[in-house]
């Protein structure tokens, strides 16, 4: 008996159906993993870069040279013993924070005294630092922003107990209507921080940091959907987001783009020549300092990198400007002349605010400053008005000491765990100005 066997052969076309079918998958998911990837690489950068809860590529890490340059500028002869005691103390300082570059400035009776600075602004050119050398500010942005508010309000302006409506054509959130400046100075405003937006889409934009805003009205975006975590004037929370639309609020009162008014009534007043919005890189060409991130050592083990690229436009009046400790000086020293703000004021800027129980706040905050009594050795107990502020790569710290009509700013190109780690040299440097200062008399 015979047997047949039957062979089925597909036919082309449908096999090359089947094979296209299955390109069209493999691209499909290609493109799906590639979208996820760019959505969530920001993410990732952000637990790595801010929160150094993810790992970092093991290139790239640079290790501190031994030895390091330094400058100083003294504009005044008769501070000549305190300008180097506090050259000094800078060098010893940035070895000891392991700071790739540490910049401070000093004005007294209103001018601008003495600038030093020491280390680099690029570790991969060795590129050294001058006293000219600009830093991101962080949250020192808050007391230009506070600076401007008080010379609109003086002006009669702007009024601090108003409600911020008044100001806008179209309210951005219906929820803000009650809101007032002098809160939204005050951080009592009821706005969250960046790590509380509840408007998800202005979150993600905030961990991702590449997206640019020209106008603060238009930075709003970032949180106009977010609400507010209490009734505002009840408590305080500290809020960048409460600064930008403090910064739109005088935007929209003036009529202008937030930044032409603050060199209207800060800048050019001020001759703050050296400041302006932080661009996404360091450039030591146009005298702006490379950003870094440390591994998180000490010592002979700490390895620095440049930070990667961050747009900080959305958040620009609480902590987006880049200056020089010669520029903050500047505002301390033309803060406290009553030509151009009255005492009267100053004094209401300068008072920590009360919440509607009557209790100041847990800050001491002011109005775009922090006010407390602060020790200076050899010196005693004295009032200081501060402002610091962290940023990606730098830190940043301004303190005027009215009493001795003093200023002292001092920046790094890094951050350091704790932050007054870095700022406690502006003590030694007060203390040492005071000293000499007592022999001076302000004219």
């Amino acid at each position: 008996m015979e047997s047949f066997t039957t062979t089925v052969t597909a036919h082309p076309y449908e096999f090359g159906n089947k094979l296209m079918s299955h390109k069209k998958f493999l691209l499909g998911s290609l493109a799906i993993l590639l979208c996820v990837g760019y959505l969530l690489w920001p993410v990732y950068q952000f637990y790595a870069w801010s929160l150094d809860s993810l790992p970092l590529s093991p290139f790239g890490w640079r290790a501190l040279p031994d030895k390091a340059p330094s400058t100083q500028v003294l504009y005044n002869d008769e501070y000549n013993s305190a300008a180097e005691y506090s050259l000094t103390v800078i060098e010893k300082h940035r070895e000891k924070i392991g700071a790739p570059a540490i910049s401070a400035a000093v004005s007294a009776c209103g001018e601008v005294v003495w600038a030093g600075a020491s280390g680099w602004v690029d570790l991969a050119r060795q590129i050294p630092v001058s006293t000219e050398t600009r830093f991101r500010i962080g949250s020192t942005s808050k007391a230009l922003t506070g600076t401007a508010l008080a010379r609109l309000v003086q002006n009669g302006r702007v009024d601090l107990d108003k409600s911020i409506g008044n100001y806008f054509e179209v309210m951005p959130n219906s929820g803000w209507a009650d809101i007032t400046p002098r809160q939204l100075a005050a951080h009592m405003s009821g706005l969250p921080h960046y790590k509380n937006n509840s408007d998800w889409l202005g979150l993600y934009k905030t961990l991702a940091l590449r997206s640019h805003y020209e106008s603060m009205y238009q930075a709003l975006g970032v949180f106009d959907d977010s609400e507010l975590l209490y009734k505002p004037g009840t408590e305080f929370y500290y809020s960048s987001f409460g600064t930008v639309l403090l910064g739109a609020v005088l935007a929209e009162a003036e009529g202008q783009n937030y930044l032409e008014v603050m060199s209207r009534e800060v800048f050019r007043p001020a001759s703050m020549k050296n400041t302006e919005a932080s661009p996404v890189n360091g450039d030591p060409t146009r005298n702006i300092a490379r950003f870094y991130k440390s591994n998180g050592l000490s010592g002979e083990e700490l390895r620095l990198r440049e930070w990667r690229p961050v747009d900080l436009s959305h958040r620009l009046p609480g902590g987006g400007f880049i200056s020089t400790p010669s520029d903050l000086v500047k505002l301390g020293a033309l803060y406290l002349d009553d030509r151009y703000l009255s005492p009267e004021t100053r004094e209401i800027f300068w008072t920590p605010q009360k919440l509607a129980n009557g209790d100041v706040n847990e800050q001491n905050y002011a109005l775009g400053w922090r006010v407390r009594e602060m020790e200076i050795s050899e010196v005693g107990f004295l009032r200081v008005v501060n402002h610091g502020g962290v940023s990606r790569g730098s830190q940043s710290w301004l303190m005027i000491i009215p009493e001795y009509k003093l200023s002292i700013a001092v920046n790094i190109n890094r951050k350091t765990k704790v932050f007054w780690d870095f700022g406690n040299v502006s003590m030694d440097i007060a203390a040492a100005f005071i000293r000499q200062q007592e022999k001076l008399v302000c004219k």
